[in-house]
Order: C-alpha cells, then sequence, then structure tokens
C-alpha cells in the first residue's frame, strides 16, 4: 500500500497468548471462542504485527512487539512463539536496525514497546541504534509511576534505557508528525495511547493499537477487561468507527492473529466490519 510519500509494509514480529476472558471483558465465552477459539489453558492467540514506513528519507517502524528478553517462565506464560522475532523479520525486508529512523510506539506496555531495547554484552541498549523514538507524553509519565493493576504491562527495562541515551521524544497532544502522519489519543485503555494515522488525499489507515486489538473487536460491547477505563473505550470506538465508515478508512490490527486491515460499514445492526484483508493490499 502507498499513502503519500510512504510504502507501508507489514512487519510480522511474533505471537503470543493471552487469557480469553481478560481479553474479551464481559462478554462470554461461547460468543468471543467462535471467532477467538482458546487454548486449553483459555489463552487466545494474538500476534505483534508492526507496521514500517518507507519514504525516500524515512524507515519508521511503528510499536517493536514483545522483544527477545523474556525468561521461560514468562515465555511459558504468554506462550511466546521464540521463533519469529523483530530483527529476523525486519531482515528478511532487506532492513537493517541501523536502517530504522524513528520508532513510533503506541504506548509502553510490553507487547508494544518490547522490542524497543535489547541486551548487548549485559548493557540494555536501544535497539535502533540511529531511531528517535515517540511516545505521548502522559504515558510516558503513567508508565514511570503505573497503578498496582497495571505495572505489570510496563516494563522499565524497554523504555528507560531509552531515556539514559537520551533518544525518547515525548509528545505532548494530537500533533502532525508530518503531512501524512498524525497521532490520535485514546484513554480507555490506558492513559495517552496514541493510535497512529496514516493519509493522503485518497486513503487514510489507522493503526488502532489497543482500541482494537482484533477484528472481532470492531463490536462495540467487546471491550478488554485489561482496559482502566472500559467506559471510555466504548466512546472512543464509537467515535472512530463512524468516521472509519463514513470517510472509508482502512483499520489496522496489531493483534489479530490472521486480519491485518478492516474496512467497516453501516447496517441495520450499527456498523459491522466490511472488508477484510490478511496483508495490506
Amino acid at each position: 500500500m502507498q499513502i503519500g510519500k510512504y510504502t507501508l509494509k507489514t512487519i510480522l514480529s511474533g505471537f503470543f497468548g493471552l487469557d480469553g476472558g481478560a481479553m474479551f471483558g464481559i462478554i462470554p465465552k461461547p460468543l468471543w471462542e467462535k471467532t477467538n477459539p482458546a487454548d486449553e489453558l483459555n489463552r487466545v492467540a494474538l500476534s505483534t504485527r508492526n507496521l514500517l514506513l518507507v519514504s525516500d528519507d524515512k524507515k519508521i517502524l511503528i510499536d517493536s512487539g514483545m522483544g527477545n528478553k523474556w525468561e521461560e517462565k514468562s515465555k511459558n506464560i504468554y506462550k511466546i512463539d521464540s521463533k519469529r522475532n523483530l530483527e529476523l523479520t525486519l531482515e528478511q525486508n532487506d532492513i537493517k536496525p541501523e536502517d530504522i529512523t524513528d520508532v513510533l510506539l503506541t504506548h509502553l506496555h510490553f507487547d508494544h514497546a518490547g522490542g524497543s531495547t535489547k541486551i548487548e554484552n549485559g548493557n540494555l541498549i536501544p535497539s535502533f541504534p540511529n531511531a528517535k523514538y515517540f511516545v505521548q507524553k502522559k504515558n510516558f509519565e503513567w508508565a514511570m509511576n503505573p497503578s498496582d493493576r497495571d505495572k505489570g504491562s510496563y516494563i522499565k527495562d524497554n523504555f528507560e534505557p531509552l531515556v539514559k541515551e537520551g533518544v525518547l521524544n515525548l509528545i505532548d497532544g494530537e500533533i502532525n508528525f508530518d503531512e501524512n502522519i498524525s497521532f490520535r489519543i485514546i484513554n480507555g485503555h490506558t492513559f495517552g495511547q496514541q493510535m497512529i494515522k496514516i493519509s493522503d488525499s485518497s486513503n487514510t489507515i489507522l493503526y488502532c493499537a489497543d482500541l482494537m486489538p482484533f477484528v472481532s473487536q470492531i463490536r462495540i460491547p467487546y471491550v478488554m477487561g485489561y482496559d482502566l477505563q472500559p467506559m471510555i473505550t466504548v466512546q472512543e470506538k464509537k467515535k472512530y468507527l463512524q468516521r472509519a465508515a463514513d470517510e472509508n478508512w482502512y483499520l489496522y490490527f496489531g493483534h489479530d492473529p490472521q486480519f491485518a486491515v478492516s474496512t467497516v460499514k453501516y447496517t441495520d445492526k450499527g456498523i459491522v466490519q466490511d472488508k477484510t484483508f490478511t496483508d495490506l493490499e
């Protein structure tokens, strides 16, 4: 897909598993398991599907996945696919870590920022040595002092080294990164999460992050138990689904193990998924 000056490429950096009940909140299992079947430990599969934007002078990565710093216990708990990783997938796309110019982080949860740092010679360093990293100031401040409820999602080894190296840039509000990229703030899942909107005069794609991890969560009541403010999530979903339906946006899903992109449409049952795609087409 080409939008403005950028060529968009899917970077599938891995898979992991989370409890299905936590992923779907109040929705009964007989409903959500139709689209997201669970394993014997009630875990549903999630992808870490990142997005690479390539122009003449930029190679921008949106989110960095789980990373490779996990011990065996956590690998087993989260069913982390050790055969895939971000660096390998980038290499398969002829991209070296030093080629990345910018990393846009939707938020600092471990499954979105885990690949931002790596261990080298016993030290934690930025994974992309020539990149500037960007995240919302509000989310960084929350990540540094999270609540007891969500502190397990904010692992400081994933972002404190970026501060130490002076490469983490804090964004304050909904601004334009350039003529094709802008940030849209949502606060239901966590505070100061930013979705990434990529658009030109013809097409718009919205990187949904954790507003809707799965295509199945286009349904308004399908809200995660992880969300700190679930009623805010409901309002945010209504707002952006309406805009997507009105303006024919493409929605990009970072965690859906099957579908990368969907459009939505109005029906007598409300806004529902329309065309779905396994990759950018």
